[in-house]
């Protein structure tokens, strides 16, 4: 583990830009950027536009190590190149920007209230790939659904399982077990999931550090505890389906949390934007996160 990076993320002021759109959710994100379905006739073309929209926003004046601590990457945006260099050689060495891999594959089926991770057949792999880019750590996703108990003890269960491989590889794990915002029981959901999280932090070892990223929650100052666990790296939030209005205003009452925004922070960007135009919505996009995730 790199000590300059770990300290970046110990004590660095900033927010945590997620780039890991994957091959499910990287058309809904292109579309956004006003690249539809039309623009490419492959997954080849569209991971190659993808690319393209990714370099565009971290070769931007607006993205750098000022205002970002660390950016999550896909596997593909990983391997490919940003100025002639690795794109996580490129954040770190460039922009000073800690580079962290997303490494699930995506979700099951909604079974007791909650969406477990599929298997992760080349975790292992995954990891070495990371350790040779540079990488710090790494992101999973579960999705919370409903206020199910056995459902969300799974959710947790299975997160720490991988965590515990991830750390073991010398990686620090954002662990993401989302909850979803149009939950009807979304309260009791976030109260049930922090009491697994809690749990299951105090079974680490003592050096043992882990990252969370939850939703943002419906009380302020909720997620204190895991802000102030010894085990607990950091807690960033994720915008979740928000606008990034809301998303900014919400996470400016949660002391002790800073931002890992992914469409929150690519609202309003596009793909015909002159670069001055784009620079300066990017810029006013970091800027209002930054912010937030300083409280």
């Amino acid at each position: 583990m790199d000590a300059r990076q770990l300290e970046r993320m110990r004590d660095g002021a900033g927010f945590i830009a997620a780039l890991d759109q994957s091959g499910g959710s990287t058309p809904r994100a292109l579309a956004l950027y006003g690249l539809d379905q039309t623009t490419y006739r492959t997954s080849i073309e569209m991971l190659a536009l993808a690319h393209r929209m990714r370099t565009r926003i971290v070769t931007s004046p607006a993205f750098t190590g000022e205002r970002i601590i660390g950016s999550i990457l896909f596997g593909d945006t990983m391997e490919r190149h940003v100025e002639g260099m690795g794109t996580a050689e490129y954040l770190w060495h460039v922009k000073e920007i800690v580079p962290f891999l997303k490494v699930d594959h995506g979700l099951e089926p909604e079974e007791h209230g909650v969406r477990l991770m599929r298997r992760i057949p080349d975790l292992d792999r995954a990891l070495d790939k990371a350790l040779g880019h540079g990488v710090f750590g790494t992101k999973m996703r579960s999705v919370v659904v409903s206020a199910d108990r056995p459902g969300i003890e799974a959710v947790v269960r299975q997160q720490f399982e991988f965590a515990r491989r991830i750390l073991d590889a010398g990686l620090v794990p954002i662990i993401e077990p989302e909850v979803d915002i149009r939950s009807l029981q979304k309260e009791a959901a976030e109260d049930l999931l922090r009491e697994y999280l809690l749990h299951a932090l105090d079974m680490l070892g003592d050096d043992d550090r882990v990252m969370l990223k939850l939703t943002l929650p419906e009380v302020d100052d909720y997620h204190a505890p895991l802000v102030a666990h010894p085990n607990v790296l950091r807690v960033v939030a994720l915008s979740g389906g928000y606008s990034r209005a809301e998303a900014v205003e919400r996470l400016d009452l949660q002391h002790g949390v800073i931002a890992s925004f992914s469409r929150a922070l690519t609202e309003g960007l596009r793909v015909e934007q002159t670069k001055a135009e784009f620079d300066a919505a990017l810029h006013e996009s970091v800027e209002s996160i930054y912010r937030a995730s300083l409280t």
